[in-house]
């Protein structure tokens, strides 16, 4: 593999919170001339977690392997590293996105990523949280999901489904349907 080619590597970072520490983890990133081309951060009781995908050349990525843990430990994080390639992703015409509000209760969210499964959806991404009770009002769930569907299938079918899973749980949800016009090749004469 030529070594001027753009490599690439998916970071986790999971640790306790504290100021400043995504700037020292990007500020070290950069260093090592790393581009961070996508990221998430999420907190989740007094943990963060920082999840990137990083491009850079051959060098770049394997100095980045081999400080970041170094790095880690001094800042009391555990760090996942994978290799990955990139690449171009099929045609996902469609888009979409769900938002739903529900008293709380076991296996709301594993009800909800089924129904994007049996719609054969890749889910993107995924949101949740609780609202601790309030007086005389049970917990609430709110959940956030965007998935894409493949060319192939059509995600309009998904509506009617979504609103009789919200009907069933008692949940108030919306869903929204985005379609994206599809390029084609023009033709030369």
């Amino acid at each position: 593999m030529p070594q001027s080619q753009q490599h690439h590597l998916v970071i986790t970072a999971l640790g306790v919170d504290r100021p400043g520490i995504v700037n020292t983890i990007t500020r070290h990133v950069s260093s090592c001339g790393c581009n961070i081309e996508d990221s998430r951060l999420a907190m989740l009781g007094e943990e963060f977690t920082f999840i990137m995908l990083l491009s850079g050349s051959w060098n770049a990525i394997n100095l980045i392997e081999s400080t970041l843990p170094l790095k880690g430990a001094e800042l009391e994080l555990l760090i996942v590293m994978k290799r990955t390639l990139a690449q171009e992703r099929p045609p996902m015409p469609e888009t979409v996105w769900v938002q739903v509000e529900v008293a709380d209760s076991p296996h709301l969210i594993e009800r909800f990523t089924d129904l994007f499964d049996s719609y054969q959806m890749n889910i993107a991404e995924l949101v949740s949280r609780t609202q601790p009770a309030q007086e005389n009002q049970p917990p609430l769930l709110y959940i956030q999901i965007t998935a894409h569907s493949p060319a192939r299938r059509d995600a309009s079918q998904i509506e009617h489904a979504f609103n009789v899973l919200c009907t069933e749980l008692g949940a108030q949800g919306t869903i929204n349907v985005v379609n994206y016009p599809q390029h084609e090749e023009k033709m030369e004469m």
